[in-house]
């Protein structure tokens, strides 16, 4: 059988595997396992688990479950909530100022808890409320919680951004603070837009109060003594104390990635017993269940999806689909645009973990030739697939937020994400031409990079 129809019954294969209903982790799995009894010698099922206990045997990957255990430690505390009543009485008076405390208090709780799916939650729970009853509409409240959630996975420590750099052999340090300058403009922009669309409310609503309409929360003003700023410090500060310290640790050299992460977890679990009193059994064990499910769960996809590449690669698929790539002559800004719509393609049905270990074997040799630092397009990649998490018909921030308010209908949610993600597109586009906004600070930080 010629390499193009095996790759195109390995496509059609997977899909259909896929569409079955059957959890990813099993469908690549499978996937792989079928091809290796057809096409690969018997002996290669004798070395399966094998295969995939070394491909998960790296001490790069340590990092995720201990990352996973800091995530669950802060993010089923009150300490979002509290980042949160900290940022909305300090911002009280910023027109629109309720809105941006919200994306910056999801900023905030996405570099310590590193989740996207947990700041959703544990900013929505309090922020999507708050700013309804403030009269903010309920797509454009959704859209806040669910776009700024996304920045779980750019800011570090980003577990997606962990399994790149495994995946594309970089400097797990580099591609952190590459995150940084990014998510900071995505922050920018996103808190700009809610700042001009609370303008149009809020115009919006004086007219309809000039019509003879009842008065809209939103014409309210809302403020705070000083006692009251005061008052939420004692309990933000400490955690963010913990922010600095795991990134002083991790870049000044201090410490691993691995290190830092299981320092940020037992120092976690410390803040939460000293300020919220969780320390008894009762308390800890919820937590630690959460993390052993999600850290089981996404170790076996990764395990899985590896298996999945391998075999690829041991059937010649992903060198022959990488230099199909390459003899096509695209010009290198075509070669990005191709790749990325791919990763937007592939965003409809997968997570972020599984495209990054699924494509890494075909998408980064062609731009690697093509002159790409792959830094720069590892972080351009993860906003690509942060648009993933709040467009249908996976979206997971989407149902994170409908779990959260039942009673806003899904097409407000969307309709109140699409500005959202025009920003995060718009973003790649400025990245494509200032890439030293990703690449300047790791380099001023760590010098510059030899090419690979």
């Amino acid at each position: 059988m010629s390499i193009m129809m095996l790759g195109l019954l390995f496509i059609a294969v997977t899909l259909i595997i896929m569409f079955s209903g059957m959890p990813i982790a099993f469908s690549l799995g499978t996937v792989a396992i079928i091809f290796m009894i057809f096409f690969m010698p018997a002996s290669s099922l004798d070395t399966v688990t094998q295969n995939v206990y070394e491909e998960m045997a790296s001490i790069t990957l340590l990092s995720i479950p201990l990352f996973i255990l800091k995530g669950a430690a802060i993010g089923r505390s009150r300490a979002g909530q509290d980042l949160y009543g900290a940022l909305h009485v300090w911002l009280g008076k910023v027109p629109g100022g309720l809105g941006v405390a919200n994306v910056l208090a999801c900023a905030l709780f996405a570099a310590m808890a590193g989740s996207s799916p947990a700041t959703c939650s544990a900013i929505g729970s309090a922020g999507i409320p708050e700013m309804r009853k403030r009269g903010y509409s309920p797509g454009f409240a959704a859209g806040i919680i669910a776009a700024g959630g996304t920045l779980g996975i750019l800011l570090p420590p980003s577990i997606t951004m962990i399994l790149y750099a495994v995946a594309s052999e970089q400097s797990l340090g580099r591609l952190f603070l590459a995150g940084i300058g990014p998510g900071v403009m995505l922050v920018a922009l996103f808190s700009l837009y809610t700042v001009s669309q609370f303008r149009k409310q809020y115009q919006q609503a004086v007219v309809d109060m000039e019509q003879g309409a009842a008065p809209s929360p939103i014409l309210g003003t809302d403020s705070y003594s000083m006692q009251e700023k005061l008052s939420y410090l004692p309990r933000v500060l400490p955690f963010l104390l913990l922010l600095t310290g795991v990134m002083v640790a991790l870049y000044g050299g201090y410490a691993t990635p691995s290190e830092t992460a299981g320092l940020g977890a037992v120092l976690a679990f410390v803040l939460i017993a000293a300020i919220y009193k969780m320390w008894r059994a009762r308390d800890l064990a919820p937590l630690l269940e959460a993390t052993i499910k999600e850290s089981t769960m996404l170790m076996f996809i990764i395990g899985m999806s590896l298996l999945f590449s391998n075999v690829m690669s041991h059937l010649h698929l992903s060198q022959s689909a990488a230099q199909w790539i390459v003899d096509l002559h695209m010009s290198r800004w075509a070669l990005l645009a191709a790749i990325l719509l791919l990763v937007i393609v592939l965003g409809f049905f997968l997570p972020p973990v599984s495209i990054i270990l699924m494509t890494a074997p075909i998408i980064l040799p062609p731009l690697r030739d093509a002159g790409f630092d792959l830094i720069w397009f590892g972080v351009v990649m993860t906003i690509v697939m942060e648009t993933g998490l709040i467009h249908p018909p996976v979206g997971l921030n989407i149902f994170v937020i409908k779990n959260i308010a039942p009673d806003i209908p899904l097409s407000e949610i969307i309709w109140g994400i699409v500005p959202f993600v025009i920003i995060m597109l718009a973003s790649v586009v400025v990245l494509c031409f200032v890439p030293g906004i990703a690449t300047w600070f790791p380099d001023a930080m760590m010098g510059i990079a030899k090419p690979h």
